[in-house]
């Protein structure tokens, strides 16, 4: 692996996967999670060549289509619904000529509510004194190589809180915005607490959906982690998300679970 990034822009729309985006369910795919901090990353840059409406990304929505293949991608960008203090963005990855990812993004006014901000859980233990977990003893793949995962407690099936970082950049060469660095962890709640072994049991989630209260800043991206499995083959992973400040919003995730 030459190279400290997940990506290598090759033009405006299109970005070369390397093999630190390498997924754990399948080396030869993409992990969605740096995937969807590039969607975010694209999307900050088309509204950075638009007027400054002063709107800040508030929900995102995934919807992955297909294979995620460890390759090239184009992903383009539009304006579902523009607005002064509402608006949708959306934007659609594709692979090889078929759309793989449909993402949707809800950009809302900013204002001060300062006096009336409250309900949301407790800040973590920080950081800096936890000892690291090596997540690739549970997952194989380029991008869980990359990560440093720090659990506060021991992990249990099903249930995990860790924070996770990176020490790679997200786009080579690209300046890119601390919401999309912290988005491209988040779709990793999905492995750090694992009900049943994955060599036993498949449960990739198909989509990915996440609700911001506050705006995220720093390097570490908290995740409060629970996963429940259904009767039926389906499965959630519910995650409190949280940065060293303490809790910025929710991200849910819907899992097919089935038999290897």
């Amino acid at each position: 692996m030459s190279t400290g990034s997940y990506y290598e822009p090759i033009d405006e729309h299109r970005y070369k996967a390397t093999p630190h985006a390498s997924g754990a369910w399948d080396p030869d795919e993409q992990h969605f999670s740096p995937l969807g901090g590039l969607v975010v990353h694209a999307m900050d840059r088309y509204r950075a060549a638009r007027p400054d409406n002063g709107l800040v990304l508030s929900r995102i929505g995934f919807d992955i289509l297909g294979r995620l293949a460890l390759d090239e991608c184009e992903i383009r960008v539009g304006t579902i619904r523009p607005g002064r203090t509402i608006e949708l963005v959306e934007a659609v990855v594709v692979i090889a000529g078929r759309p793989v990812v449909r993402a949707r993004a809800w950009f809302l006014a900013a204002a001060d509510t300062g006096a009336v901000a409250g309900g949301a859980a407790a800040p973590l233990t920080a950081p800096g004194g936890l000892s690291s977990w090596p997540l690739g003893s549970v997952w194989p793949g380029g991008y869980i190589a990359s990560l440093d995962v720090r659990p506060i407690a021991p992990p249990r099936p099903g249930r995990t809180t860790a924070w996770v970082s990176t020490g790679l950049d997200l786009v080579a060469g690209e300046p890119v915005g601390p919401l999309a660095s912290y988005l491209a962890l988040v779709d990793t709640a999905n492995g750090i607490a694992v009900r049943e072994s994955p060599t036993d049991w498949m449960f990739p989630n198909v989509d990915l959906t996440v609700h911001l209260h506050r705006q995220p800043e720093g390097r570490w991206t908290g995740l409060d982690t629970t996963v429940t499995f259904g009767p039926t083959g389906q499965g959630i992973t519910s995650t409190v998300l949280h940065d060293v400040a303490g809790p910025v919003g929710h991200a849910q995730q819907m899992l097919t679970v089935r038999p290897r």
